[in-house]
């Protein structure tokens, strides 16, 4: 018999961070005194059934990203700068063998250009940019998807980096949000893809020198980007190590959808 909505246990949330850029500037470190990481996973800590923890580069040898980490999240949130290089290729492949079983990928920002989301799509991941702290209006492309639940058409941010077409990434399955920018440029800012048994999901806006991070509607966006991404029944099919996944989850409960 499965278990009822009261016993279904919390999505396993893991927020990754470089963390380097709050340690090395005060106006990073202004904007987030407990880090991106530490605001993101705040967030996600008061929603219902989502338990977060952080990780960051510098946390240990393996990034605080241990066998044990990885193999205990449901969805990893990923935020990447400076410092992609840095990230050690056996943890890379740890985190690719863990989305390809089923979990879930949320890569925010800059983190198109590290090493796992540029594994898992197989392309540069390269685009435009221009750091001039424009404004940034997001348009809502997929009504009633997931990720965009309770979200209007479109809302406007002050001041971000501005990212621009061509975004060199696969086809996505579903593009949910686009951006328009002060300058003129488009940019595809919300997108999945799924990866073996892993739901993986693109969104752009995250610049360390704005409070992006703050903003009610991005928060949205990324919250229902986890749920979204949570692997469920459906999707965790398959692979000597999705198999232990399931029994692990069974244990607590059916995954939640």
């Amino acid at each position: 018999m499965l278990p009822n909505a009261m016993s279904t246990p919390p999505i396993r949330v893991t927020v990754w961070n470089e963390g380097r850029h709050e340690k090395n500037n005060p106006a990073v470190a202004a904007i987030y005194p407990r880090g991106i990481h530490g605001a993101l996973a705040d967030h996600l800590n008061v929603a219902s059934r989502i338990a977060a923890r952080t990780a960051t580069l510098d946390d240990d040898h393996d990034h605080g990203l241990t066998d044990a980490v990885v193999d205990s999240t449901d969805v990893l949130l990923w935020w990447g700068h400076l410092h992609h290089d840095d990230v050690r290729d056996d943890v890379v492949a740890r985190v690719h063998q863990r989305v390809l079983a089923g979990m879930g990928l949320v890569v925010l920002h800059s983190g198109h250009f590290s090493k796992i989301f540029k594994r898992l799509m197989g392309t540069t991941c390269d685009l435009k940019w221009r750091d001039a702290g424009e404004r940034e209006t997001l348009w809502v492309t997929r009504p009633g998807h997931p990720t965009v639940e309770g979200i209007n058409d479109h809302f406007g941010l002050e001041h971000e980096e501005m990212y621009g077409e061509f975004f060199d990434v696969p086809e996505p399955e579903c593009t949910f949000l686009i951006s328009s920018f002060a300058g003129g440029e488009v940019f595809r800012s919300g997108m999945t893809w799924t990866r073996g048994a892993g739901r993986v999901v693109y969104f752009r806006p995250g610049h360390e020198l704005f409070p992006t991070y703050h903003d009610s509607r991005v928060l949205r966006v990324i919250e229902n980007a986890v749920r979204w991404a949570n692997p469920t029944w459906a999707n965790v099919a398959y692979g000597e190590r999705a198999q232990g996944w399931i029994e692990q989850r069974r244990e607590t409960g059916k995954p939640s959808s």
